[in-house]
């Protein structure tokens, strides 16, 4: 039996890692106040590794979905997976040609475009879509920032996060 309320466990796991970096920057500051030397080096270095937990804890807080969606999304060594109950599919991220978020179905779904074969669509709502931040983010070129501003702005209509500098992409003809 749990004294926290699920809807309360719930908030406290999607912000984790800004709790962290927030008890790590005040633990710390309060060690870099009481010390000298060498103690304090390290302790305003832990500072700094707490400021940017709470920077990229903001980013995976505000990429992350509320989850319950269809589907099962798993990433493991650079190659996206998502079972879905009718559709499914696998994408290496290496093989990417482009990157979409198409608002036009409901809920929208990520679009994976794959040099060759059929593109792999995820609903952003997929168990587990929350682990494709760090497959994304691995995308040479990939501006964070723009991810972001995407996938909050909920826009009915398809939209180009990313695509491959060198390759001519199917994206077009999906429209």
């Amino acid at each position: 039996m749990s004294f926290i309320r699920p809807e309360a466990r719930a908030a406290l796991w999607r912000w984790r890692e800004v709790l962290f970096g927030a008890a790590l920057t005040l633990a710390a500051s309060a060690w870099a106040l009481s010390s000298y030397g060498i103690l304090r080096a390290i302790a305003l270095a832990l500072v700094a590794l707490g400021v940017i937990a709470i920077l990229a804890g903001l980013q995976r807080t505000r990429f992350r979905g509320r989850g319950g969606g269809q589907g099962v999304v798993q990433v493991i060594e650079g190659q996206v997976t998502y079972f879905g109950p009718l559709s499914g599919g696998a994408v290496a991220i290496s093989e990417l040609a482009a990157l979409s978020l198409d608002g036009r179905s409901k809920p929208a779904h990520w679009l994976l475009v794959p040099d060759q074969g059929a593109p792999l669509q995820i609903p952003v709502s997929a168990e587990g879509a929350d682990a494709l931040f760090d497959a994304f983010s691995g995308l040479h070129g990939l501006r964070t920032e723009h991810l972001l501003r995407i996938k909050q702005a909920q826009a009915v209509q398809l939209q180009v996060v990313w695509r491959r500098a060198d390759v001519q992409t199917k994206i077009n003809a999906l429209h």
